[in-house]
């Protein structure tokens, strides 16, 4: 007996942070023929095996020793609340512990995942809950992975239709966590992952203007959208203070490059609060800024928070906004709030979910 190998592994490592490669040489090295990595690689991406155990064309000699040697860190759903329009909020369990959320928001003729990039955020936006967090960690690519395969999972039981759309709008800023955004990208894009078009998957981000630069540099297919909600700087630093050290004008010569480069358009992002930017002179501002570069625009309605006084405007308001933007010629959608019966704002569910029970 070698009682070497058959001391277990203390602290085992992600075999979803190998590349196929790595995984290649690692079984290899254990005498296993090469092509038995490609099968396991499948099994952890493509069919998003959570144990070593659902192997079931894999040794079980060779299980044992994947089990023996690594882990699966495997994004568990805590809780689920269900909206009477539809929309599920999950509360998602990560391996140490932490607390995520992600979010299933259904239409007739799509199925889009909203998934989080970090655990917490450190930029303090003053509208959202998340900003009210400190930020944790980042997350690594298979937990973010992890989210779109549990939300296509409650897509295809409650509405019996895969995920047609992934958004990176949840808890933190993807900018931040570049790498491991990107390459969650490239795993659910993948033809051995999930195998989605990368035209339906936007990175929303809070305006990192180097990080747009290098989005398009690095020749990413995925859409971009920038969370703006005021076209100025001074209205803009008060609830989003990322925009002192990344200004409109900052950001503007990163869109333009991101144009430049990809020739796509862009989405900005923009809830109309009360009182705040809700004027006829915000929506001309806003009008000047979308003639930047080719882009739309989502009017979003506010789904409030307990720490923020911000409101949505009134419908009059809100209609003349739109109008404003629509007979200049501005592709305008208008989002409506989902999910105002259960915690669908950002961060409200996992702030919850880290309370003690009273």
């Amino acid at each position: 007996m070698n009682l070497i190998a058959d001391i277990p592994v203390l602290n085992k490592k992600d075999i979803r942070k190998l590349s196929l490669d790595d995984l290649k040489a690692w079984l290899v090295e254990q005498g296993e023929k090469a092509f038995r990595a490609k099968q396991v690689y499948e099994w952890i991406w493509k069919h998003s095996a959570q144990s070593f155990e659902e192997m079931n064309n894999v040794s079980l000699a060779l299980r044992e020793k994947l089990d023996q040697h690594f882990a699966i860190n495997a994004v568990q759903v805590a809780t689920k609340q269900l909206s009477n329009d539809g929309t599920i909020k999950s509360a998602f369990k990560l391996h140490d512990n932490n607390i995520v959320e992600g979010v299933l928001i259904p239409h007739e003729e799509r199925k889009t995942a909203c998934v989080s990039s970090q655990v917490g955020c450190s930029l303090t936006c003053k509208f959202c809950a998340t900003g009210y967090m400190d930020r944790v960690r980042n997350l690594d690519a298979a937990e973010i992975y992890d989210q779109v395969v549990r939300i296509n999972e409650q897509s295809m039981q409650q509405y019996g239709q895969p995920l047609t759309n992934i958004v990176y709008m949840g808890m933190g800023e993807p900018m931040l966590n570049y790498a491991n955004v990107m390459k969650s990208i490239e795993r659910i894009t993948a033809h051995d992952g999930l195998g989605m078009a990368a035209r339906r998957i936007t990175v929303s981000t809070a305006g990192i203007a180097k990080m747009i630069k290098k989005m398009a540099d690095d020749g990413v297919k995925a859409n971009l959208a920038l969370s703006l909600h005021a076209a100025n700087d001074e209205k803009r630093n008060q609830i989003m203070p990322i925009n002192e050290t990344n200004s409109l004008e900052a950001l503007t010569d990163a869109l333009k490059h991101f144009h430049e480069v990809t020739g796509r358009k862009v989405t900005y992002e923009y809830i109309v609060f009360q009182n705040f930017n809700d004027t006829l002179q915000d929506a001309e501002e806003l009008y000047r800024f979308s003639k930047v570069i080719p882009c739309k625009i989502n009017l979003i309605e506010y789904n409030p928070i307990e720490n923020a006084d911000y409101k949505n405007t009134d419908e009059e308001r809100w209609q003349n906004f739109i109008y404003y933007l629509a007979d200049r010629g501005v592709q305008v959608n208008v989002r409506r709030s989902r999910g105002k019966d259960i915690d669908a704002a950002c961060g409200q569910l996992a702030v919850k979910e880290k309370q003690p029970a009273v």
